[in-house]
């Protein structure tokens, strides 16, 4: 099955060209080594209102399956990833965020700090993920065995049930 993603880097200091964008090029690499592909990436400054609207575009476009966000998670006044999600998404899926927050808790305590949201608006899935290159990847690979299942069931796609 492919999963088609789209990645949104949400970082003020990226998108003013004063350092370079790690995070979404890393999430790239995990999704293409398993065969997935990467329909859209951006990167924006943290507005919400701007984040709102391309979650939104991309959602409702139907182009996506799943969208990474990655940064604007965080305790800084800057960091509204979460909130733009929660007003775009239509049902949370909470058992997702709570198994990366989990896992990282593994690596570091810092893991508390973490406000990451997932849901679902219409038939696509949209996960934040933390900025940091490492956080993003490790937070991703906590959730990439249940993705292809998760999309099968946006779908609607009869063959989920024989998948778990």
């Amino acid at each position: 099955m492919t999963i088609r993603f789209g990645i949104l880097t949400l970082s003020d200091r990226s998108a003013r060209g004063e350092r370079a964008d790690s995070s979404g090029p890393a999430l790239a690499n995990v999704i293409q080594g398993e065969g997935w592909s990467v329909t859209r990436h951006e990167l924006l400054p943290d507005d919400e209102s701007a984040i709102r609207e391309i979650l939104i575009s991309w959602s409702d476009s139907g182009e996506m399956d799943v969208i990474l966000t990655t940064g604007g998670t965080g305790f800084s006044p800057r960091d509204v990833t979460p909130e733009a999600t929660r007003l775009v998404i239509e049902r949370e899926a909470p058992g997702l965020a709570e198994a990366m927050r989990a896992a990282s808790l593994k690596v570091t305590p810092h893991a508390m700090l973490s406000r990451i949201v997932t849901g679902i608006r219409g038939r696509t899935l949209i996960i934040n993920l933390p900025g940091s290159p490492k956080g993003a990847v490790e937070n991703l690979q906590v959730v990439l065995p249940v993705l292809p299942h998760a999309v099968q069931l946006l779908k609607e796609d009869p063959s989920s049930e024989s998948t778990h």
